[in-house]
């Protein structure tokens, strides 16, 4: 009995340690986010510092000298620069962004108005690369060096070569107004999108909002203006995927695992899809992080090309405006965003993968 339980003891141990090794993993993953953002923020303000204040920059020209002078000092901008930086410091660490200049509305709303439609735009973009890139992944992996391996191939190249405005271009000028069977803009039609705002506290990701409404009718409208803007930004991931599934399908059919399976005469069918499968999705999970800041700068174009308000769309009518506070707000939110996914990747990576050491 005294043998059993010394035994137990002795089999827990590693498992303590292995369990504490993850846990100070992810403290310390946890902790470097903070000198990133940090590192991200410091770029980016002097970075936009580089034209002069942004009251200048937005509207050098349009003002006498004298008036804009005053707006100059009122904002505080002909104080130095590093008193400038940390005040900015102090308030991003407050969540207060500062104030547009253009529309005067603070940068904190406009994330939370908007940021909620890239992210819904995002969501869509990844489903659509999950089934385009990893069944097609395994097809090339299993039709090797044949003619469909080649094709798909060449595929995945054009997928994530061809500029996300020009798939836009031509994905409208098909399904919008070849064929007139697809909206060529917006997130959802007049109708569904007055309905949305009777809701009561909406998150503003439509599908969910659609779906609290309990209106199939708008769920379908939604989910049919979704799906030009979802391919026309999956079809850049989908290609890294479908190239990375083929690539690591392929070196796990020539492990030795699989090899003795093969030589108990299981099919090659099989093999790909229950034994080489699974392990060919790891890297995918730890890409997945690199892939929503690709999704993130993509969205910018894909937004501006189907009128897809999110903060792609509006990061655009910003610099077109020269407001760079606003600019500045959106892109040091994306960056944090881009910063905690991959926290959360490498993390969900370190748990499923037992290959990953911490």
């Amino acid at each position: 009995m005294t043998t059993v339980v010394e035994d137990a003891d002795l089999a827990s141990k590693p498992v303590r340690a292995k369990s504490g090794g993850l846990w100070r993993y992810i403290v310390v993953r946890l902790l470097l986010v903070i000198p990133t953002v940090f590192i991200l923020v410091t770029t980016v303000f002097f970075l936009m510092r580089l034209t002069g204040d942004p009251i200048t920059a937005a509207l050098g020209g349009k003002l006498p000298p004298e008036q804009l002078a005053a707006r100059i000092h009122e904002a505080g901008y002909d104080r130095p620069l590093i008193v400038q930086y940390l005040d900015y410091l102090l308030g991003v660490f407050r969540g207060d962004f500062g104030t547009t200049l253009t529309d005067h509305r603070p940068v904190t709303t406009i994330l939370l108005q908007y940021g909620s439609a890239t992210l819904e735009l995002a969501f869509y973009a990844l489903i659509v690369a999950f089934l385009l890139g990893i069944p097609f992944g395994l097809i090339a992996a299993y039709k090797r060096d044949r003619w469909q391996d080649a094709v798909l191939r060449v595929a995945a190249i054009l997928g994530y070569a061809t500029p996300i405005f020009f798939i836009a271009i031509l994905l409208k000028l098909v399904f919008a107004v070849q064929f007139n069977i697809l909206p060529v803009s917006g997130r959802a039609g007049t109708r569904t999108e007055l309905m949305l705002e009777t809701l009561d506290h909406p998150t503003g990701i439509y599908l969910i909002d659609a779906i609290r409404l309990g209106n199939l009718d708008a769920v379908g409208d939604v989910l049919w203006h979704a799906i030009l803007p979802g391919l026309a930004l999956g079809i850049l991931t989908a290609g890294v995927f479908l190239r990375l599934v083929r690539i690591n399908v392929i070196g796990t059919l020539g492990a030795q695992y699989v090899t003795s399976a093969r030589s108990r005469g299981v099919g090659e069918y099989r093999l790909v899809t229950t034994h080489a499968y699974r392990p060919a999705l790891i890297p995918i999970v730890t890409l997945i992080g690199l892939q929503i800041a690709l999704l993130l700068a993509g969205a910018v174009l894909t937004e501006t090309s189907f009128e897809w308000k999110g903060l792609g769309f509006m990061l655009a009518e910003y610099l077109k405006a020269r407001d760079f506070v606003a600019v500045q707000g959106i892109v040091i939110m994306i960056a944090v965003v881009v910063a905690v996914v991959n926290f959360i990747v490498d993390v969900i990576a370190v748990i499923i993968d037992p290959r990953v050491r911490y």
